[in-house]
């Protein structure tokens, strides 16, 4: 198959577009558990929740010309831009199916406290607090490098993380007062969303 201008975009956009029906399939395809009773739920989260959907929206809204990268590069360059935008998708949409099943019966879309509801922090939380916001990240980047104009990806970028930002004191309000120092400790130990090995180094004191 010769790597040209037009293969290469749909390549990457069926890669991404595999990623996506990945992620969905983990959420449509999760084991239903008994219902469990909320002791806490905060509808907070819901406006979180918009503000993330506006982001992805700003991501699909500006297509951009088939056959043509998100700015100038060489093929080589965007072969490669390619091939990491398809392995991101593709690895975001493990990790929210990952995280999604660790959680089980306590996973919401609203910030929420079951009744017998436990701190986990195996699986993906061992890495992150908030792993499927993660996955959407990845998402969110991944579709962006793939489909989009870099101003639907710099917009759809910023008001993601300001939704994300928004669920997650949300959700951390509802854990603190749930787990208190238990969570303050686990918090201080694992980030919330951007795993520490992507971080900058912290400066030693």
């Amino acid at each position: 198959m010769t790597l040209d201008a037009g293969t290469l975009d749909t390549v990457g956009k069926f890669g991404v577009l595999a990623g996506w029906f990945g992620f969905g399939a983990g959420v449509l395809l999760k084991r239903r558990a008994p219902v469990a009773r909320d002791r806490a739920r905060d509808r907070g989260s819901l406006v979180g929740i918009l503000i993330q959907a506006s982001g992805f929206a700003a991501v699909w809204g500006p297509r951009r010309p088939h056959g043509t990268p998100i700015t100038s590069m060489s093929l080589v360059t965007w072969a490669l831009l390619t091939a990491f935008a398809v392995g991101l998708a593709l690895g975001a949409a493990w990790l929210g199916a990952a995280a999604i099943h660790t959680l089980g019966k306590q996973w919401s879309l609203e910030a929420r406290i079951t009744q017998d509801h436990d701190l986990i922090t195996t699986g993906p939380y061992r890495f992150v607090r908030h792993p499927i916001y993660t996955a959407m990240l990845g998402l969110l980047l991944a579709t962006g490098l793939a489909f989009s104009r870099p101003v639907g990806l710099g917009a759809g970028l910023l008001l993601f993380l300001a939704g994300t930002a928004l669920r997650v004191r949300v959700e951390e309000r509802l854990l603190r007062a749930t787990f208190g120092e238990t969570y303050d400790a686990y918090a201080r130990r694992v980030p919330a969303v951007v795993p520490r090995v992507l971080m900058f180094p912290q400066p030693r004191n």
